[in-house]
């Protein structure tokens, strides 16, 4: 089935916007859901003619992974980094990539230096009396994982200003970068060759370790999605009778616009979120989940417009938490809720920024969980006002500021210094 306006020449009327966070969500709610209502019933269709395009397409990509899942066959894109490096990866890879939204970086890092890696983060931490000085989880969304800790929150040791500013990491990220329209309507969306080196945090689950896991959930914003102007942009496609149209891969109005504060926000456009594997992982040991359909955002967009769902309600989207996907709302995308492949030290992991995502739980954890979390997160507007307050955070070794405010590493002398910043580092950090 296909949805075609029929009064495509027809004037829309516009959308109210917030760039702020409104006073009266309920109400606010209740205007933009009537107004995208009117807005798709002006392009000649229905909400559910749009939405029935919208679950056609993802109902195929579920049928498929169903499929594939009960044949044995690994769900998430595997690709060798000597491909990467040497621009020899195929085009049936690179398309499977854009399907599925998520992939694994097979020999990202020698396995030697990863291991390496993480144990210097052990002698970091150790060195500075980490532990002893330990407050407890500085926020509510990991401090739910249960370990104590299991998100350590540093940010600035040497191996992960090391792996920031390498040239395997620049070369991932660039071509993960790529495969997003950057450039359209005489816009430079971003620039794929330069990242904004966003940082965030390292994890190790220990052996026996037990973890409740993290619910499946989005990062890229909250009710900012439908309610401000360059969101609304972003998502044209869904609310303008143009519903084929839509590319989870167009970086057009994403780059520069509000979002609304709150605990979990990501100040930053990152095209993919990812970490890079410190330790050996079996498939079956409290690891990530992805619903690996990169189109599931225009389902979860338009899915609050439905009848059934009550009209102060964006099905359970509200500020200040994460974006939540379910069995109530989402039953047809959880289907394909999907585990990584096992992992090596020195693998990385991708997911698109729109993807949901989950931690599976674990009881009696075999084998150490470490990851330090780096994403793709190339310049752009967006990224450059927020890498003044990263530079500041890295020159006096203090928390991010989209992070809670813990600040743990100032006094540390062995902190990643500003003259070991070699020209990726700096480029990222706006130095220089």
């Amino acid at each position: 089935m296909s949805a075609q306006p029929l009064l495509e020449t027809t004037p829309l009327p516009p959308l109210p916007y917030w760039e702020q966070t409104p006073a009266d969500l309920p109400d606010a709610i209740r205007q933009i859901k009537a107004a995208l209502r009117a807005r798709i019933a002006a392009s000649g269709l229905t909400v559910e003619e749009v939405f029935a395009v919208v679950e056609q397409r993802i109902k195929a990509e579920v049928d498929e992974i169903t499929a594939a899942r009960q044949r044995g066959e690994t769900i998430w894109p595997v690709i060798d980094y000597t491909d990467i490096e040497a621009g020899t990866v195929s085009a049936d890879a690179q398309a499977l990539l854009r399907r599925r939204g998520c992939l694994v970086v097979r020999g990202h890092f020698d396995r030697e230096q990863a291991v390496g890696w993480d144990r210097d983060i052990v002698n970091y931490v150790e060195s500075n009396a980490f532990f002893e000085n330990y407050r407890g989880p500085g926020d509510d969304f990991f401090g739910s994982v249960g370990s104590k800790p299991e998100i350590y929150p540093i940010y600035w040791s040497p191996p992960q200003m090391q792996a920031r500013q390498s040239d395997r990491m620049a070369r991932v990220q660039a071509f993960l970068n790529s495969q997003w329209t950057h450039e359209s309507e005489g816009v430079q969306w971003f620039d794929p060759t330069r990242d904004s080196m966003y940082p965030d945090r390292i994890r190790r689950r220990p052996p026996g370790a037990d973890s409740n896991g993290l619910g499946a959930h989005l990062d890229p914003g909250t009710l900012d999605l439908w309610m401000t102007e360059a969101y609304q942009k972003a998502f044209r496609h869904l609310f303008d009778g143009s519903v084929e149209q839509y590319d989870p891969w167009d970086a057009a109005y994403r780059t520069a616009g509000p979002q609304y504060p709150g605990t979990t926000m990501c100040s930053a456009f990152r095209t993919f979120q990812g970490w890079t594997a410190l330790s050996d992982m079996d498939h079956d040991q409290g690891v990530l989940h992805t619903v690996p359909i990169a189109d599931a955002m225009a389902y979860l967009m338009l899915r609050p417009l439905l009848a059934d769902v009550p009209e102060d309600d964006m099905c359970g989207v509200t500020v200040n938490q994460v974006f939540p996907a379910n069995d109530k709302w989402h039953p047809l995308l959880m289907q394909a809720l999907s585990g990584i492949p096992d992992v090596k030290a020195g693998d990385s992991v991708w997911w698109h920024c729109d993807m949901i995502h989950s931690v599976a739980p674990v009881k009696n954890q075999q084998g150490w969980g470490n990851v330090m979390y780096i994403p793709a997160a190339p310049w752009c507007p967006r990224n450059e006002q927020y890498s003044a307050a990263a530079r500041e955070a890295f020159l006096t070794g203090s928390s991010p500021s989209d992070f809670p405010a813990e600040h743990y590493e100032r006094n540390w002398e062995n902190r990643f210094k500003v003259e070991q910043l070699n020209a990726t580092g700096q480029r990222g950090l706006n130095i220089g």
